[in-house]
């Protein structure tokens, strides 16, 4: 985590400012404690990463395995002590370390994908950017070329770890969820939200995106509109026509090579026998 981040970070209970105790420290800190000025609520940074989750006992819940790992790779006797507390507490629940990893190496074997380089071709410079759902930092890299301070979120530890192997002095990551934020009431210039409603509830994320975007600032929203997921499938999907309007509801205009939906082409190789297919829809809106 570097420093300089600390100033734009807000708790995601209460949004009071946070404090910094540093253990270990390089060009960054590499591990430590946040705490809120407020609330109290702490979060860790490990591995150079702050993850700034309400309940840290409930994020390694569903990461057993996780957990195993960054206790035996701590550093410090303060993170380990923190981290063996939390996995004590923390209910057993499904493992989504497997899964958080797996996907981390698929979208690192597919960052030259062209569909990122399409989307890159439209993104104009900003002075402060953040990408939701920001994975293995495909898109954020590529802005911290072009932008003064760059950010990236994600709710896998793993996609942060190999995100933060590209470091710049102006690019800095987290673990945490992007309907609870850590910026608190900060507005971004760019804010992008690459593919997510099959994850998120469209409106709710469309709305939390759209707060962060000041006037004359820039939403980017894609998706391919993949809701078919059984239970875990949203409640209330949008699509092409419900997007467009949504957001124009909250203050946007779409740009004009924007306001008719688009196919872009968007593969992903799984592995040597399996590919998979998407025709992604692409909304990139100006608060006026």
């Amino acid at each position: 985590m570097l420093k300089s981040s600390l100033s734009y970070l807000r708790c995601v209970r209460c949004h009071s400012k946070l404090e910094l105790e540093s253990y270990k420290e390089k060009e960054q800190i590499i591990e430590g404690l946040l705490s809120c000025t407020k609330c109290g609520l702490t979060y860790p940074v490990i591995h150079g990463i702050a993850v700034l989750w309400d309940d840290f006992a409930e994020y390694l819940s569903n990461r057993a395995k996780l957990g195993g790992e960054l206790l035996l790779s701590a550093k410090t006797a303060q993170i380990k002590s923190l981290v063996k507390s939390a996995l004590s507490k923390a209910s057993k629940s499904q493992d989504l370390s497997i899964i958080e990893k797996r996907w981390a190496v698929i979208y690192r074997n597919n960052k030259k994908s062209r569909f990122y380089g399409m989307i890159q071709k439209i993104l104009p410079k900003a002075n402060l950017a953040l990408e939701h759902g920001c994975s293995v930092g495909m898109m954020t890299g590529f802005l911290a070329g072009k932008c003064d301070v760059v950010f990236g979120i994600d709710k896998s530890f793993y996609a942060i770890l190999e995100a933060k192997k590209t470091g710049r002095e102006n690019l800095d990551y987290f673990v945490a969820d992007s309907m609870e934020h850590p910026f608190g009431k900060t507005k971004f210039d760019l804010v992008l939200g690459l593919n997510l409603f099959e994850l998120v509830e469209p409106k709710k994320l469309i709305k939390t995106l759209a707060s962060q975007v000041p006037k004359h600032g820039t939403l980017v929203l894609s998706d391919p509109y993949d809701y078919e997921r059984g239970a875990k499938s949203v409640k209330e999907p949008l699509y092409e026509d419900t997007i467009r309007k949504e957001i124009t509801k909250l203050g946007f205009s779409i740009t004009s090579t924007t306001k008719k939906p688009s196919h872009i082409q968007w593969n992903l190789k799984l592995h040597q026998r399996a590919n998979l297919q998407y025709l992604v829809d692409l909304v990139v809106a100006k608060r006026s």
